[in-house]
């Protein structure tokens, strides 16, 4: 499975996931592909937090974003008032919710190890509700 088709299949499950719990969500075309698509995903519920999710799987222990992407995540949610989330799954880990704030500056990319996030992050229910 290539890693963009690996990508799709983790925001699909993700989104369901959204629509599951009562939620509204929409996927971003293009998203990783084009320009000025700078989120995965797009959810809220009626008078809660509307966030801008940023996807991330990796079968290794560490996951790297780059400064750039995060920056451009970051100006996308300040534009339109979104609650910026990065949402990670690492391999047989479930998901794991998070604030950008909360990854490591490694120099050139922001990142986030399987161990951090398992401190740091919190499941779905914990995170949103």
């Amino acid at each position: 499975m290539s890693n963009k088709s690996k990508g799709s299949n983790a925001e699909r499950e993700l989104y369901k996931k959204f629509i599951e719990a009562g939620w509204r969500a929409v996927r971003v075309a293009g998203s990783g592909m084009m320009e000025n698509a700078d989120c995965d995903l797009i959810a809220g519920k009626a008078g809660g937090r509307k966030y801008a999710i940023e996807v991330k799987s990796s079968k290794s222990p560490v996951k790297y974003i780059t400064k750039e992407q995060i920056e451009q995540f970051m100006i996308f949610c300040e534009m339109f008032g979104l609650q910026p989330v990065i949402a990670l799954r690492f391999n047989r880990e479930g998901w794991l919710f998070l604030h950008p704030r909360q990854l490591r500056d490694t120099g050139n990319n922001w990142a986030i190890s399987l161990e951090e996030a398992r401190k740091k992050g919190k499941r779905f229910s914990q995170f949103f509700n």
